[in-house]
């Protein structure tokens, strides 16, 4: 897996975002739907720390949040980002 630098992207403000659990579709949305944007978010966080490259924030999630269990497949999709695939382990 990678991360592109924002300036590779047409709109980052206007990426479809998939998630899929074991091939189901469990959520979907898009940047654009967020509360708030991507510079507003970044600019917030830089205010009380140093975000270094590489850092990844967390944004929290759309609509169909639902549980996941040791053995799932986990997959999300970001459109022109790629897509990350992890499996679900007990710890």
């Amino acid at each position: 897996p990678y991360i592109i630098p924002a300036d590779m992207l047409e709109n980052p403000e206007n990426l479809d975002i998939t998630l899929k659990v074991n091939g189901e579709v469990r959520q979907q949305g898009n940047t654009k739907d967020m509360i708030f944007n991507i510079k507003q978010i970044v600019s917030h966080i830089s205010g009380f720390m140093t975000l270094e490259p590489g850092d990844i924030i967390a944004t929290g999630t759309p609509e169909g949040v639902s549980p996941i269990e040791p053995g799932d497949t986990v997959e999300i999709t970001i459109s022109g980002l790629g897509t990350l695939v992890n499996n679900v382990v007990k710890e």
